[in-house]
């Protein structure tokens, strides 16, 4: 339960961490809802973007792992 939320939030953060970025980079305002709150600069998406998407990658391949040892 604790890795699949872990999974789940590190997804969520990656994903706005790349909205964000792309938004910014290739629109003409920011994406994702990061920015309805308070405006980050470029960098902290950047950084979002990579640890978000490392945790998930992290936590799923841990998880398959788990499930192939049990086997």
């Amino acid at each position: 339960m604790k890795n699949e939320l872990l999974a789940i939030i590190g997804w969520v953060i990656g994903i706005q961490g790349a909205l964000g970025f792309i938004g910014r980079t290739w629109s003409d305002g920011d994406w994702g809802l990061l920015h309805l709150w308070f405006t980050p600069p470029t960098a902290l998406y950047i950084v979002m973007a990579i640890v978000g998407l490392t945790l998930g990658i992290a936590v799923d391949v841990a998880r398959k792992k788990q499930k192939a040892a049990r086997r």
